[in-house]
């Protein structure tokens, strides 16, 4: 039994050999290891020359245009404070204007309405003079005729009760005394 093993043994040995993965016999690791090594710096030559200065050169592009852009920001940045400092200064000096012309048309206002106050008062004060002084000879009349109605009233009660016609002249001159008191 033993020689049928050896025997079996040296049979699967060259079927082994010729049926397993070629890269792992250690025969071929000397030329595959030469392969890789070609392989690598051939890779590695077109990367270095071709690929990876694109790559940069986009990397550095992409790097300018972000500083660009950061310098345009902060450039309009700066603009915009500037514009808005003059809007709010522009803003402060309208306030102070419209103020200032509030302030004058209020006192020009105050003045027309003062003078129209004057000339108000002046033209009540001239009518209230002019009412006054009609008042006045309107009472001036009453009393005279409330004396001439005193004295026609004395003169009918008189000849009514006396049963004498008194003179008008008379009754005035007894009338008017007794008026002034």
């Amino acid at each position: 039994m033993s020689a049928i093993l050896v025997a079996l043994a040296a049979a699967a040995e060259p079927a082994q050999a010729k049926g397993g993965l070629p890269q792992l016999e250690p025969s071929h690791f000397a030329p595959q290891l030469i392969w890789l090594a070609i392989t690598f710096a051939a890779l590695y030559a077109l990367l270095s020359r071709v690929a990876l200065p694109r790559i940069a050169e986009v990397l550095d592009e992409r790097r300018d245009r972000i500083q660009r852009d950061l310098a345009e920001a902060e450039r309009l940045k700066g603009e915009t404070e500037k514009a808005l400092a003059e809007y709010e200064q522009e803003l402060a000096s309208a306030r102070g204007r419209a103020t200032a012309l509030g302030r004058e048309k209020r006192e020009s206002l105050a003045a027309e309405v003062d003078r129209e106050r004057g000339r108000v008062e002046a033209a009540i004060a001239a009518k209230l003079a002019e009412g006054e002084s009609q008042i006045a000879g309107l009472k001036q009349r009453a009393l005279t005729q409330v004396n001439d109605i005193a004295a026609d009233t004395a003169q009918a009660i008189v000849n009514k009760l006396v049963g004498q016609d008194v003179g008008a002249a008379e009754v005035r001159s007894v009338l008017e005394p007794a008026a002034g008191e």
